[in-house]
């Protein structure tokens, strides 16, 4: 793994509103912000619990900032018989930016697995998808992504 001019370290309680600026900001970038409803609490409530839901990687400058996040959470998988990573979330803030914080985070979780490290990325998304691919990832082709909302009607 590259060395960084700054640090990776797991997120925290007290990490919880830099956290929600970093989803509200990655919400802004993928043109979802109308779907973004993380608070504090919640974050607190299903991160931060005896057993959480996921977990959060904060990458901060040598200045003390924060850089980014990524969040994952451990995956299962059935032919492969072992653990892997899902990769939900890797954002980093534009001004830090070409600095190797994103790569960063993306090998510290290829360290933390000897499965699957996945993702998905949107496919408008070419600055991303030229990263990802720059380290060697390919698109799984054959797969549709479904999702079940459960709706309060």
């Amino acid at each position: 793994m590259d060395r960084i001019d700054g640090t990776i370290r797991d997120a925290n309680e007290d990490d919880a509103h830099e956290i929600v600026a970093l989803i509200a900001e990655l919400a802004d970038y993928e043109k979802l912000s109308h779907e973004a409803e993380a608070t504090p609490e919640l974050i607190r409530q299903h991160l931060f619990s005896p057993n959480p839901a996921a977990h959060v990687l904060m990458v901060e400058s040598p200045e003390g900032e924060i850089a980014g996040m990524a969040r994952w959470f451990t995956t299962f998988s059935t032919f492969l018989a072992q653990p892997g990573i899902w990769l939900e979330d890797l954002f980093v803030r534009p001004e830090f930016r070409g600095r190797g914080y994103g790569k960063a985070l993306i090998e510290k979780l290829r360290t933390m697995t000897d499965g699957r490290v996945e993702w998905m990325v949107l496919d408008w998304n070419e600055p991303s998808i030229e990263f990802y691919e720059s380290l060697g990832a390919k698109p799984v082709d054959g797969w549709t992504r479904y999702r079940w909302v459960m709706s309060n009607d």
